[in-house]
């Protein structure tokens, strides 16, 4: 491979940072890190792999990584073990054994062909999954990285080919094989920029820096000769941990987490980096937090075992009542039954030995009562749940056309468990958004600007609208309402409150506001900023100062388009991106960066041309989640030194000086104002530096940058914070969190579904309240339990049992403020972060932690872990007994899709990691409602009916059985033909009830969505809980005696045809199988609630297949047919009786189930009764106001979502109006008593 010339960027993008990265040149001189004892044994030979290979100890994992379920050895036994782990398969896997003996009152072939039928096809359907796996494994193990050969030369290699000590070379925008030490990168001084989405959830760039003993690897030919040994930890799941030396031309280097890059996170603006493989495969932290795949069931399936004990139950208990009975009339009848031959007895019927034939005929009874049990039951739901993925993957609503890729039911097990759905564990970054801020509205010197809408301003302005049009409020008359056709530009003078007040008269206008071409992060719309009309501003020099600040402080690099010429910005938090594409369309646009300075093109200036200004960048203190601001201290062109400050409202308010409070009161009120929007808000201001003053302070913060200690970055901070105060305030911003497209109304519908959707991120807290507020999951005036770590001195020797007590505390309280709270409207909202779910997930807390996210409306966790991901969906899960399904992206989500009931994966651009590992995949997270709602609510009835109609058959078929044998003294004589044993479950029954697993829908998909509510059918287990399992067995019980009991009273004791003839056995048992037939496929056709017809061909049909087989098997020679020769057209088709009976028995079995379904349709119906009422009558056309109020009636009552925060919105502008009508009826009065008085 020929060599590429790297050339190094001469910036060092060191300079820019404060507390991140930034190692002081005497760090090395701190000390290697002691490497001892259990955990810390990893030894790694760079750029020698082939030593890893002599010796045992360092033979390490390859890089192959595997996420399939079985391999060639472990498939036939593990998934044998899944089968007969199964009840039904158990017992006819036993009674296939026995039927090989001559006890059998069956062929032997009848009871293993159908085993062997049903088993295969399971294991078939488990085996083309699991390949599915398999490929996409392929697919990421076979990725090349460029690899160190020897020499100096780099050469392309798959990854799984990776060993432990190869020095890779990791171009732009890749993603990491292995998990690396960084060696050097393009950058003069090692920095390299890492995105690690995959592991964390975070799109916020991460700067990592290589050791100064390795930056002068800077070419390929440079690790012609390198080599060094790494002393490290051992493989462990910590994400943000690393300990370990780097001995190297005979000096010991310390190692820490910024040396090390992660498998799976990606390269970003850095040319490219080299680095040594420490940890391969499975050792890698992103692998080591995973799971194994497990196999799941679903909560019906799992019940489905618990019917299949009862039922067996009963099976052990008729089969005792007929063995006992057999050796009853063994032991007192059987010296009478003179053609027995009593004189010769067999074993069987020696009346001296009434217990062997007690035991023989005990076997028999199992065989012969073995239809209770249906075997066929498995097969037709895995042939059901098969065709039901088939729709969900076809379903073109649930298509992504922009990347082309549809939704994906992975396994087919879990598609009834889509219907049960309690609570949601979202992933936030890549799941709920799309990491795009858009500039909407900002308060500079007192003046609130942007006049355009947020989503939950018009949201709420529809739904006011709406509901003041229901109740017929008359409004017109209000002076405001003159205003409804004038633009948006034309309020900019009014107050923000007043504009919410005109936008719930004038959002049936909204098609008339303006319209301005789409800028992608600034949808800001105000004149009064726009086209340098600022300068008009009562306060032109504060707005200029705004601008500035928006434009310089920042740590964001402009990255130049060559082809059309603009600029696009590479910043660590999208907030940044939207600031600087603010800035450019005021006109201060940031072009440059250079180690010292930053370059804005300033449009502002007396000749109107922009105007390049260089500002001297002297000092940036960066963001954390702790101190919740950034500064930039600059130089401007004049020389006079500034501290520019960015950051949380409640952080810069205290540090305000006397005379920078100006503004402080109306900025309070548009932030509370923005707030309510549903924005992201920020702070500005400023402060002017004379040169003694900065040179004092900059001194001191040298000193503590290069401090060697512990104690470093609380030096730093405490050196930052002396300058970051005395602040002027200028304003603030407020941006809208752009989410994924139709995030809010999927959360806002899933609430009114009625589940609890908990976000899980790595990201920090501030990020994920903004998102949560984005969302709908948090709104103004929800009450937030934030439960904190408490800091404990390392030396206390109780330090994790007083961290244990205070989090309980905290929890503790949390749960006794929900308790005494009075206000119905009252909401709580949990907000807990990765070191404090640390304590909080230990076995004595845990379920106290539970008790109180459970009450709470809605749960929010930061910087998590995906360990600890995983845990916490396990809590939810094992905690509650209900059941969880996680969502997420990244290979950080994996163990929670894993670990939760279903799993659902979104098939990002960032890896597929999550998709391998979930049960269904999706494009975009605003399908997973329809995922739910629609496909989940179906498949739940559907299976939850089959199922009961399957054990209803199979009882009524059975039982048949049992009476007839009891009638007969026991004999275990079957009244039915072996054929007609064989086709019942097969084919006369089988389609009918796979056509109601796959089509029947109770309300069409459009109504699924406009009637949320009708979810909860499923969570509440509605049509599967014991007493709808019990009334289906008990009426297959009452259909088994009605079906004997008339056909045995009119065959038996009369004759049945003109000529005088009577009923033998064999005619007997054919009418009274008719009749069977017919009861259960009448019984299935009024149970379902949608027809089409295949519906039809298949009910219909399998009754007229029966004859059809009748028929023809009749026609076969004697020696083949047997007793069933010319059964229907010679003996029982003439009879008219046979005709009546089947009338009669059809009759009879129905009309319970007629009476119960008309009962309570009429006292007590269900939610979809009277919507199938409403559309079968087409009252939803002919009243289309009683139809909406149906649909608000089906809004289950949340207290997160979109809707609940409009209705909040509601609540405070209904006060406003109120307050309006006041003043306007005071000044209405005095009006009147002025004229009355002037006319006087």
């Amino acid at each position: 491979m020929a060599r590429r010339i790297r050339i190094r960027s001469k910036i060092k993008k060191s300079h820019f940072y404060t507390f991140r990265c930034l190692r002081p040149k005497t760090l090395d001189d701190q000390g290697p890190h002691v490497i001892n004892g259990p955990g810390y044994t990893r030894i790694v030979h760079c750029n020698q792999p082939h030593l890893h290979l002599a010796t045992k100890l360092l033979r390490y994992r390859s890089n192959y990584v595997s996420t399939t379920r079985y391999n060639m050895l472990t498939f036939l036994p593990k998934c044998l073990y899944e089968q007969f782990h199964r009840v039904a398969n158990f017992y006819f896997l036993v009674a296939a054994i026995l039927s090989v003996f001559p006890l059998s009152p069956f062929n032997k072939w009848s009871m293993i062909a159908p085993l062997v039928f049903v088993v295969g096809l399971s294991m078939g359907k488990e085996a083309l999954e699991d390949w599915r796996r398999f490929m996409q494994d392929v697919a990421v193990n076979s990725r090349k990285a460029c690899v160190h050969k020897g020499s100096g030369e780099f050469g392309r290699r798959t990854w799984k080919k990776l060993r432990v000590g190869d020095v890779v070379r990791v171009d732009k925008d890749e993603f990491f094989p292995a998990d690396l030490l960084l060696l050097s990168s393009s950058y003069e001084d090692g920095i390299c920029y890492v995105e690690t989405m995959n592991l964390d959830g975070e799109t916020n760039l991460k700067v990592k820096r290589c050791l100064d003993a390795t930056l002068a690897l800077e070419k390929d030919e440079s690790f012609q000769s390198f080599s060094g040994i790494i002393k490290c930890e051992d493989p462990n799941p910590n994400l943000y941990t690393f300990v370990g030396n780097l001995e190297c031309d005979g000096q010991v280097y310390p190692l820490d987490p910024n040396q090390i890059l992660l498998r799976d996170s990606k390269l970003r603006n850095t040319t490219y980096i080299y680095g040594v493989v420490v940890f391969t495969g499975h050792d890698t932290k992103v692998m080591q937090n995973s799971t194994k795949s497990p196999s799941k069931r679903s909560s019906i399936e799992k019940r489905m075992d618990y019917i299949i004990y009862t039922l067996f139950a009963l099976l052990l208990f008729v089969s005792f009542i007929s063995s006992l009975g057999f050796a009853v009339m063994t032991k007192l009848l059987m010296a009478d039954w003179w053609y027995l031959r009593p004189d010769k007895p067999e074993s069987l019927t020696n009346p001296t030995n009434p217990l062997y034939a007690w035991v023989v005929h005990l076997i028999t009874a199992l065989l012969l009562y073995g239809y209770l049990i249906p075997i066929s039951l498995y097969v037709s739901i895995e042939l059901v749940k098969v065709l039901q993925a088939t729709f969900i993957n076809q379903d073109l609503q649930m298509y992504d056309s922009e990347s082309g890729t549809p939704a994906q039911a992975r396994t087919s097990n879990l598609n009834e468990e889509l219907g049960q759905v309690d609570t949601i564990l979202s992933d936030k970054t890549g799941t709920l958004t799309c990491n795009q801020m858009d500039f909407l509205k900002c308060s500079i010197a007192g003046t609130s600007y942007g006049v355009r809408a947020s989503e939950v301003e018009l949201a709420a302005a529809k739904q006011m609208a709406m509901d003041l049009e229901e109740q017929g409020d008359e409004i017109t008359n209000l002076p405001m309402t003159k205003v409804r056709t004038q633009r948006y530009t034309k309020l900019a003078s009014r107050t923000s409150s007043d504009f919410e007040l005109e936008t719930v008269i004038t959002a049936s206008d909204e098609k008339d506001s303006k319209k301005t071409t789409c800028i992608k992060g600034f949808s800001f719309e105000d004149d009064r900023l726009m086209d340098d009309n600022w300068v008009n501003e009562p306060n032109p020099d504060d707005v200029l100062m705004f601008f500035r600040i928006l434009a310089v402080c920042h740590t964001a690099i402009p990255e130049v388009d060559e082809d059309t010429g603009k600029c696009t910005y590479e910043a660590e938090s999208p907030d940044e991106v939207a600031f600087l594409v603010a800035a450019r369309e005021f006109g201060f646009e940031f072009t440059k960066r250079t180690q010292t300075s930053v370059f804005i093109a300033e449009r502002f200036s007396p000749s109107g041309q922009p105007v390049d200004r260089e500002y001297k960048v002297l000092n940036l203190l960066d963001f954390t989640s702790k101190r919740k601001r950034m500064s930039a201290i600059i130089r401007d062109e004049e020389g006079q030194i500034l501290l520019l400050c960015k950051g949380a409202d409640s952080i810069i308010f205290d540090r305000l000086s006397k005379k920078g409070k100006d503004y402080l009161g109306a900025t309070s009120k548009h932030l509370n104002e923005y707030g309510e929007a549903g924005l992201r808000t920020l702070a500005l201001g400023y402060r002017k530096l004379d040169e003694e003053e900065y040179s004092a302070w900059n001194s001191e913060f040298h000193k503590a940058k290069t401090s060697v200690g512990a104690d470093r970055d609380e030096l730093l901070e405490k050196v930052s914070d002396m300058m970051e105060k005395e602040l002027i305030l200028v304003g603030a911003t407020a941006v809208e969190d752009k989410l994924q497209k139709g995030v809010p109304q999927c959360i806002d519908n899933l609430a009114q579904a009625g589940l609890k959707i908990w976000v899980l991120t790595g990201d920090k807290m501030e990020t994920a309240i903004n998102i949560g507020y984005a969302c709908s999951l948090l709104r103004q005036g929800m009450k937030q339990i934030s439960i904190s770590f408490a800091n404990v001195e390392e030396s206390s020797q109780n330090s994790e049992a007083a961290a244990k007590e205070s989090i309980l505390m905290q929890i503790t309280n949390a749960s006794q403020m929900i308790k005494i709270e009075k206000d119905p409207h009252a909401a709580f909202a949990l907000i807990i972060d990765g070191k404090t779910l640390t304590y909080a997930l230990k076995d004595d807390v845990k379920y106290q932690f539970l008790a109180l996210a459970v009450v709470c409306a809605s749960v929010i966790c930061c910087r998590v872990s995906p360990k600890q991901k995983a845990l916490i969906t396990r809590l939810a899960k094992e905690g509650t007994g209900k059941t969880t399904l996680a969502i997420g992206d990244g290979a950080n989500d994996v163990g929670m899709i894993q670990e939760a009931d279903i799993g659902v994966g979104i098939s990002g651009v960032e890896g597929m990691q999550a998709v391998m590992a979930s049960d269904f995949s999706i494009a975009q997270f605003r399908f997973l409602e329809r995922l739910l709602v629609v496909h989940g609510h179906w498949c739940y009835k559907r299976i939850a009916q089959m199922i009961c109609y399957f054990f209803y058959k199979n009882i009524a078929f059975g039982l048949t059985l049992f009476y007839f044998e009891a009638f007969t003294g026991f004999s275990g004589q079957s009244i039915f033909n072996d054929s007609y044993l064989l086709l019942f479950n097969v084919v006369l029954t089988s389609l009918p009830v796979i056509s109601l697993g796959v089509f029947e829908q109770d309300v069409p998909s459009d109504v699924c969505l406009q009637f949320p509510a009708l979810y909860q059918q499923g969570p509440k287990n509605l049509f599967f809980d014991w007493y709808r399992i019990l009334g289906w067995m008990g009426n297959g019980v009452y259909a088994s005696i009605v079906i004997f009991t008339l056909n045995l009273g009119i065959f038996h004791v009369q004759s049945f045809r003109s000529d005088g003839q009577t009923a033998d056995m064999n005619a007997m048992g054919t009418a009274m199988f008719t009749c069977i037939i017919w009861a259960v496929n009448v019984q299935i056709a009024l149970t379902m609630s949608h027809f089409t017809w295949i519906q039809h061909v298949m009910i219909w049909g399998s009754i007229g297949a029966w004859y059809i087989f009748l028929a023809l098997y009749g026609m076969l020679p004697p020696k083949l047919s047997g007793n069933i020769f010319h059964m229907l057209i010679e003996v029982l088709a003439p009879a008219p009786i046979f005709w009546l009976t089947s009338l009669l028995v059809i009759a009879a079995t129905t009309l319970p189930y007629l009476f119960h379904i008309s009962y309570q349709r009429s006292v007590n119906p269900l939610d979809h009764h009277i919507i199938q009422e409403i559309k079968h009558f087409r009252i939803d056309l002919e009243d289309e106001r009683m139809w909406k109020r149906e649909k608000s009636k089906a809004r289950q009552k949340t207290k997160i979502g979109f809707t609940a925060r409009v209705d909040a919105k509601i609540r405070q502008l209904r006060v406003k109006l109120q307050r309006k009508h006041s003043v306007l009826s005071v000044m209405s009065g005095t009006s009147s008593n002025d004229t009355t008085s002037n006319s006087q």
